[in-house]
């Protein structure tokens, strides 16, 4: 089980399960928060926690209709 824990004033520890369910990020773009599925992320091997960014649906097609892959005419 992973878990995030953080310690709160007078000794007190917050202790969270992370599970499929719980995972967040913010849109980079827009700010808006969106659920994550850390083993989608994780899978290929070569995602990290810190230098991975998720975008929302809405910034990732505009994303794509400006850097994605051209299409041959």
């Amino acid at each position: 089980m992973f878990y995030v824990k953080e310690a709160l004033k007078d000794g007190v520890d917050v202790t969270v399960e992370i599970n499929d369910e719980n995972v967040f990020c913010r849109c980079p773009v827009c700010g808006k928060e969106i659920p994550v599925d850390l083993e989608s992320i994780l899978k290929e091997g070569d995602g990290d926690l810190f230098g991975t960014a998720v975008l929302c649906d809405e910034c990732a097609k505009g994303w794509m209709k400006n850097h994605g892959k051209k299409s041959e005419t």
